[in-house]
């Protein structure tokens, strides 16, 4: 059998020495420099922007730093952009006479219909209007009773109505629409008389059971949450998750180490393996260990018992001084020197790559410059609700345009990242009934503490974000979607995903506000190859770690030949067959599918890529 590193073109062949060496100058071991400046496709970037000036104070620093405070106070969100958008929706909504007469007509319609259900609500209680089918908030049977129901009803009415104002409104950016109707929704949800003590049936009943003592209890709940947020200590109960005792306990070895990951490889749990190994790259944005979290919902154990030999790229949390490092550090010293690492340790195979959130799109990159040099060492390539294509990208795309991205760049500059704190904030605002509101009522109001889990225990792990890489980044995907449209470059020239030959299997998640599963579909718009596609129930996280045995879980999934005919994602939705349970499996038998046979287990390691430590290893652990 041919040795795999033969398939690498000679720019990709180094020696493990070079890889491990740090370089002062040019900012870590494979790192590029192009004479264009930029390694991603968009404008470069000269000193003045990624680096501090010695030489004095630099122009329009004073206003940066400014902005960056202002920044600091608003969690990262730009009045200015705020602004625009309202400023775009009072204005188009004071030239249109016929909007505003159908707004007062509405208003009347429902009040005459809110009137109309009060006077019956001690009789039948009809509702008057039902709530969302996501909005639980008043699902409890005492939301039913008089008064509360009036509480509810109302509260739905004057949502809905607000709703309805803030669309629709002729001429209006369809951005700025979407920005001031979440951020209505997000002022109104503040107001939901679930959240008044007062207005909550639950929280009376609970009232009167403990006598007051549900109060008591979240007022120290309250002060202990305080406590962890301003000593940045992880959240109450996570301290019974840690990496390496209850958590990312799977038995292996970190087998190579740079300044931007370590590199584990698992132990066999098998007599033999699949002949190809599989790498895994997840998204920098958490730490990796959701794909290795409890012994029974760990994604990287089930694999190893299996049969598979398993590789999985644990990031560093980069500090201040990783500021400069970009898009292109993070595909040569992530995706590149991972892939060099098990080309070395199993030389004679293959691989199989896949690739989570950032990490699948990150990886997706990787793989179309291989494909344009000619470097097949990949097998196959799964992506795990991971977006090539970010023109639908949910509601994240209300945090991008040229005025927030430029604010969010100030705040960036000033610290040299993006603080794990301000990013989960932007997601909690996703998600802020379930997150934030459901979540204060539950702990502070009733006085009952969630019993920790080790998802969300993870989910409170987070890193932070280089501000050369974030900076890139948010540009060159979500505001100018460069992928896509064949304008990222990598390694100095443009890459497409149009490029790879390698089969693709998909996975999106039903109800994701991350990567939402018609936006991780667009891989059919953009590769030719055979792409088998998943759709699990379950969100971004929860619905990835969905082991076998899990409760209330199904997927639908089929397979388009290469280059067939396009089917749009509700027609594949009403097409693909359903199944019950776990996807796991099915992806599993993919892998198998697409190997070539069983082998005896690699030795972990390799002479130039000797055992470090044992995983979890250390990245893992950094704060």
């Amino acid at each position: 059998m041919t040795d795999i590193m033969s398939m690498v073109p000679p720019e990709r062949k180094r020696g493990a020495a070079l890889a491990l060496v740090e370089s002062e100058t040019s900012g870590g071991p494979g790192r590029r420099s192009f004479p264009n400046g930029s390694a991603v496709g968009i404008p470069a970037l000269g000193s003045a922007d990624f680096t501090r000036s010695s030489a004095g104070m630099e122009p329009g620093s004073f206003d940066r730093a400014a902005r960056a405070v202002i920044a600091r106070i608003t969690g990262g969100v730009s009045p200015s952009a705020l602004a625009l958008a309202y400023t775009d929706w009072l204005l188009h909504l004071a030239a249109s006479p016929g909007k505003q007469t159908e707004l007062v007509a509405e208003a009347a319609n429902k009040w005459m219909r809110f009137l109309q259900f009060a006077s019956r609500a001690g009789a039948d209680g009809a509702p008057c209007i039902e709530p969302l089918p996501q909005d639980r908030r008043f699902n409890a049977p005492e939301w039913g009773t008089f008064p509360y129901n009036l509480f509810a009803r109302g509260f739905l009415l004057t949502q809905q109505w607000w709703r309805n104002a803030t669309v629709g409104v002729n001429g209006v950016s369809p951005h700025h629409e979407d920005v001031v109707s979440f951020v209505a929704r997000q002022l109104l949800d503040m107001w939901s008389p679930a959240n008044l003590p007062s207005s909550n049936p639950q929280v009376l009943r609970r009232t009167i059971e403990t006598g007051g003592e549900n109060f008591r209890q979240g007022i120290a709940n309250w002060c202990e949450d305080v406590e962890h947020h301003v000593r940045r200590l992880p959240p109450v109960g996570a301290e019974n998750f840690k990496p390496g005792e209850a958590v990312a306990i799977t038995p292996g070895k970190v087998v190579f180490r740079n300044r931007l990951i370590e590199l584990i490889q698992y132990a066999p749990q098998t007599e033999t393996v699949e002949a190809e190994p599989i790498l895994i790259i997840p998204a920098w944005i958490m730490k990796y260990y959701i794909l290795d979290l409890s012994p029974q919902n760990s994604l990287v154990r089930y694999l190893v018992e299996q049969g598979h030999t398993v590789f999985m790229a644990s990031w560093k949390n980069p500090t201040a001084e990783y500021r400069d490092l970009g898009m292109q550090d993070y595909i040569d010293l992530g995706v590149m020197a991972a892939l060099d690492a098990v080309s070395a340790i199993v030389p004679k195979a293959r691989i199989h790559a896949a690739g989570y959130c950032l990490g699948g799109t990150l990886l997706s990159m990787a793989a179309a410059a291989m494909a344009r040099d000619g470097d097949e060492r990949l097998k196959t390539l799964t992506l795990f609700a991971a977006q090539t294509d970010f023109t639908e990208a949910g509601e994240l795309l209300l945090f991008v345009d040229d005025a927030q991205i430029s604010f969010l760049e100030d705040l960036m500059r000033s610290q040299g990242f993006l603080d794990s704190k301000q990013m989960t904030g932007a997601f909690q605002l996703l998600r802020s009934k379930d997150l934030i509101w459901s979540r204060s009522v539950h702990e502070y109001l009733m006085g009952e503490r969630e019993p920790m889990a080790d998802l969300m225990a993870w989910n409170a792990d987070a890193t932070r974000m280089p501000y050369k890489m974030h900076s890139e980044y948010l540009r060159s995907l979500f505001l100018d979607n460069a992928l896509a449209e064949g304008h990222f470059r990598v390694g100095g020239r443009p890459v497409t995903i149009r490029d790879l030959r390698v089969p693709i299997f998909a996975v999106g998640t039903e109800t994701d506000h991350i990567a939402p599963w018609r936006s991780v579909y667009k891989i059919h718009l953009l590769a030719e190859t055979e792409i088998t596609f998943a759709l699990t129930t379950g969100g971004h996280n929860a619905g990835i770690v969905s082991e076998p045995g899990h409760p209330h879980r199904a997927y639908r999934l089929a397979t388009r030949k290469a280059k067939a005919p396009y089917r749009d994602p509700d027609g594949w939705y009403d097409a693909a067959p359903r199944f019950v349970g776990s996807w796991w499996p099915a992806w599993q038998s993919w892998l198998s599918a697409h190997s070539s046979g069983r082998v005896d287990p690699p030795d972990i390691g390799a002479a130039d890529y000797v055992v470090l430590a044992d995983a979890p290893g250390e990245y893992v652990r950094a704060a």
